[in-house]
C-alpha cells in the first residue's frame, strides 16, 4: 500500500514528540516535514537524520507555516497534523480551513497514542493557559514529594529552539549546565528555579530517551507542562491549573480544555486576587465538564526583595515573555507588584521598543504598557537591554522567573519579583496530594524505607503516612 503522506504542524516541540512516538520508522506514513509557527526563526532547519529515523536519511525540512497551502499541494500531503499549543477554538478551525481548503486532512493526535508509559509514579502538572502558573503548582508538589523523604525529577516541555542532535537529551542540575546548553531565557524562566532548589530537570527532543534517564535518577517523575498542552507520559495523577484571574478561559482553548476535562485535580490559582464570581465561574465549568476532579484553591504570593526602589518611582515593568505573547495576558505579577507598592508611574516602553521587539509589539497589539522578556536568540536579549537603555524610568521591575541579571545588563536599579503557591483554604493541595498520591507511592515508599533501612541497618522506621516501614 502507498504510505500516506504527512505534514507536521508544531513550534518546537510537540510537533517532534508526536512525530518520534506515532510517525518515526512507521512504514505506514510518509511524513514530509514539519511546518513551524508561534517561536520566531524555529523554521527553515532540518529536522536531523539521527533524530528521524531510518526511513529518512536526509531528515527533515522545518517549513514555516505561513506558506502551509503551497507545501501541502507541492508535496501532495494528505493528511496534516496540528501538534502545537494555545489556541483559541476559533484559531484552530481556522487552521483546519486552510488545511481542507487545501485538499488534506486535519488530525489531533490524543493521549492515548502519544503518552509514553513510565515505569516511575507520575505527576503530571498542565493548564487551562499559558501564565496560569503551572510551574508554582510543579515546585509545590516537588516540595510535598521531597518533604515526604522522596526523590523528585522534573521532566519540562521541550523548548529546543537551537542545535536538536545537542539538544535530543538534556540534563540540568547547576547554572553551568544552563550556559553550557546555551539556554534561552524562556528555558532559564522555566529550569532556573528547579535548579535553585536543588532539583534535577530533564528535557531535549527524544522524550522515551529522557523518560529513560529521568526514571534511572528519580524515584517520581513531576510533568511540568508548558504552554496549556497534554501530558507526554501517562500520568498517575492529572493536575491542571486554572487561572483565577481568567475565569472562562479553561473552555474554548485547546488543548487546555481536554487538561481540564481529564484532570484528578483542579486547582484555581491566584485566587486571593480573583474575585467570587470569577472563582464560582471555573468552579461551575468544573461541576459541568469534570464533575470527579477535586478542585483546589492556591494563591499566587508576589514578593519583591527591594520594594524601595518601586514606592514613588516611575519603573519599567519586564514581564514574563510567553505569558504576555501567545498567552494572551496585557500584563502579569510586574504590574501587580508595581501598583502595590506604589509606583508613581508605570513607563509605558512600547516608544522606546528595539529591533525585534517592535515586531513582538506589532504581532501581539494586546500586550499593555510592559516589555516581556522576549529572549530566543542574543540579537533579541540585546534589544531588550537597548530598550531598558532607551526608557524614561528611574528603576526597573523584573517580574521573570529567571534572573535577568544573569543573561543581560540592566543599567538601572532593579527590583526582583518572585511568586510561589500557597495554599488557600481547605483542602489543601498538600491534603489533596496525600489523599490520592498513597496508594500509587505506597510501594515506592516502602522501597525508600527500606533502603533508609539497610543504611542504618536498623530494625524498623516510621514512613510519612504514619505507618511503620517493614
Amino acid at each position: 500500500m502507498k504510505p500516506e503522506k504527512v505534514l507536521i504542524l508544531g513550534a518546537a516541540g510537540r510537533d517532534f514528540h508526536n512525530f518520534n512516538v506515532a510517525f518515526r520508522d512507521q512504514p505506514r506514513y510518509q511524513v514530509v516535514g514539519f511546518t513551524a509557527a508561534q517561536i520566531p526563526r524555529i523554521d527553515c532547519r532540518t529536522y536531523p537524520p539521527a533524530l528521524a529515523g531510518r526511513l529518512y536519511p536526509r531528515g527533515l525540512p522545518v517549513w514555516p507555516e505561513r506558506e502551509l497551502e503551497r507545501i501541502i499541494q507541492e508535496n501532495g500531503v494528505e493528511i496534516c497534523v496540528l501538534s502545537y499549543s494555545d489556541l483559541g477554538s476559533e484559531a484552530v478551525m481556522g487552521i483546519a480551513s486552510r488545511v481542507l481548503a487545501a485538499g488534506a486532512d486535519l488530525w489531533l493526535l490524543g493521549p492515548r497514542r502519544t503518552m509514553l508509559q513510565s515505569h516511575r509514579p507520575v505527576v503530571a502538572v498542565c493548564a487551562v493557559r499559558t501564565g496560569a502558573g503551572k510551574s508554582q503548582v510543579s515546585r509545590y508538589v516537588v516540595q510535598v514529594l521531597r518533604s515526604w523523604g522522596l526523590r523528585p525529577v522534573v521532566m519540562r516541555h521541550p523548548m529546543p529552539y537551537g542545535n536538536l542532535n545537542r539538544q535530543a537529551v538534556q540534563r540540568f542540575a547547576s547554572s553551568y549546565d544552563l550556559s553550557a546548553a546555551e539556554a534561552t531565557i524562556e528555558e532559564r524562566e522555566e529550569y532556573e528555579a528547579h535548579i535553585n532548589r536543588g532539583t534535577v530537570v530533564y528535557a531535549g527532543v527524544d522524550y522515551q530517551a529522557i523518560l529513560s534517564r529521568a526514571e534511572e535518577e528519580g524515584e517520581v517523575v513531576v510533568w511540568d507542562g508548558g504552554n496549556n498542552d497534554l501530558p507526554f507520559v501517562r500520568p498517575d495523577l492529572w493536575i491542571t491549573v486554572a487561572d483565577g484571574l481568567r475565569p472562562g478561559q479553561e473552555v474554548g482553548y485547546y488543548p487546555g480544555e481536554a487538561n481540564f476535562r481529564s484532570a484528578q485535580v483542579i486547582v484555581i490559582n491566584k485566587a486571593q486576587s480573583a474575585d467570587r464570581a470569577s472563582i464560582e465561574t471555573i468552579r461551575e465549568n468544573a461541576a459541568r465538564l469534570n464533575p470527579r476532579a477535586r478542585v483546589v484553591l492556591a494563591a499566587s504570593v508576589v514578593n519583591v526583595d527591594r520594594p524601595e526602589l518601586i514606592r514613588g518611582r516611575r519603573v519599567l515593568v519586564i514581564e514574563d515573555g510567553p505569558t504576555i505573547t501567545h498567552g494572551g495576558m496585557a500584563y502579569g505579577a510586574g504590574m501587580v507588584a508595581a501598583r502595590s507598592h506604589g509606583a508613581a508611574e508605570i513607563v509605558d516602553p512600547r516608544p522606546f521598543a528595539a529591533g525585534t521587539l517592535r515586531g513582538v509589539y506589532e504581532a501581539y497589539p494586546h500586550i499593555g504598557p510592559v516589555l516581556p522578556a522576549v529572549g530566543y536568540f542574543p540579537d533579541q536579549i540585546r534589544d531588550l537591554e537597548e530598550t531598558v537603555r532607551r526608557a524614561d524610568c528611574d528603576a526597573v521591575v523584573v517580574a521573570t522567573p529567571v534572573d535577568l541579571r544573569q543573561v543581560m545588563a540592566l543599567d538601572r536599579p532593579t527590583a526582583r519579583v518572585r511568586y510561589e503557591m500557597e495554599d488557600l483554604g481547605e483542602p489543601t493541595l498538600r491534603q489533596v496530594l496525600e489523599e490520592m498520591l498513597r496508594d500509587t507511592l505506597e510501594d515506592t515508599l516502602k522501597e525508600r524505607f527500606r533502603e533508609r533501612l539497610q543504611e542504618k541497618h536498623s530494625d524498623s522506621a516510621r514512613d510519612p503516612w504514619g505507618g511503620e516501614g517493614k
